[in-house]
């Protein structure tokens, strides 16, 4: 090998790092797991209205598109708070506080992904379905994001945009909003509620540092966290029943929901009579282990068209 040919590949060889680093780092930005979660539900979505013998193109295209936008507004929830995330410990080693991604290739990055995705459902499936991932994407960076440091209702506010991809998953299979896709839209609502508010009752002293206006951080003993954990909790008993209710499930589904719901409510009002780290911890573990739960007997037991 020739010394031109050998600087060359040393200079590759030095640089392959910093590129896989780069890379690593895009994908960090797109919040991964969630942007995976917020896929499943799209996908569950489009299952529930897909009429029987309908093809499966068409998830596949929910799928990519729902990623797409949700990695988008994931990307720019994180250039909007880069600064209060540098302040945190389990957001400090993010790609924008370290350095690893600047805030103008971020921008660029959800751009072509926020863009990207809500003209490729638009394309590919329907005008509706677009609408609804431009609303996702809009409320979720530039309403709920901002929201966060003004507010707690901020919570409330975010569960909205998080509530929408079963809805864009139903429009993208039938074409139109329907009861069946607004109860979707209930579920994930009230599911994410005690959800959140049990991340943000671990993590209050992070986010009171940070600056974020959670409803823990004006609730030191926990009695205003608590209620709303039991309330919100309580109100999804009857909504995760509504697909079986308007006969878009069987009673398999209504039994596992019903059952699984209470089960959620129950440890929530175990929770809130005494907050603490433990107790807490396991309403979001038992929130963690309801929704994939509740979306997989949901499709299964669907009632075909």
């Amino acid at each position: 090998m020739n010394m031109r040919a050998k600087t060359q590949t040393e200079t590759f060889s030095r640089s392959r790092p910093a590129v896989v680093r780069e890379i690593k780092g895009y994908w960090e930005l797109s919040k991964p797991r969630i942007s995976l979660m917020v896929t499943l539900t799209g996908a569950v979505g489009f299952l529930m209205g897909m009429a029987s013998g309908a093809s499966f193109t068409g998830l596949f295209h929910v799928m990519l598109g729902t990623f797409l936008v949700s990695a988008a507004a994931n990307t720019l929830n994180q250039i909007f708070e880069r600064t209060p995330d540098a302040q945190m410990r389990r957001t400090a080693n993010r790609p924008l506080p370290t350095g690893r991604i600047s805030p103008l290739q971020a921008g660029i990055f959800a751009s072509v992904l926020g863009v990207g995705g809500v003209l490729y459902v638009t394309l590919f499936l329907n005008g509706l379905t677009g609408v609804i991932a431009s609303v996702t994407l809009l409320s979720y960076a530039f309403v709920y994001t901002p929201l966060k440091r003004k507010s707690t209702l901020n919570t409330l506010v975010g569960a909205v945009p998080g509530a929408l991809p079963p809805l864009g998953g139903w429009t993208a299979a039938t074409g139109a909003l329907g009861s069946t896709g607004w109860a979707l839209f209930a579920i994930l609502f009230f599911w994410q509620l005690p959800h959140f508010y049990s991340i943000a009752w671990l993590l209050k002293q992070e986010y009171a540092r940070a600056g974020f206006k959670m409803l823990p951080s004006i609730d030191p003993n926990g009695t205003r966290t608590g209620i709303a954990m039991v309330s919100t909790s309580a109100l999804l008993i009857p909504v995760s029943l509504l697909p079986t209710w308007l006969g878009a499930t069987g009673w398999v589904y209504g039994a596992v929901a019903a059952a699984i719901s209470l089960g959620y409510f129950a440890c929530s009002l175990w929770a809130s009579r005494k907050l603490s780290v433990t107790r807490t911890r396991w309403v979001f573990v038992a929130s963690l282990l309801y929704l994939p739960l509740l979306l997989v007997v949901m499709t299964i037991d669907k009632v075909p068209f």
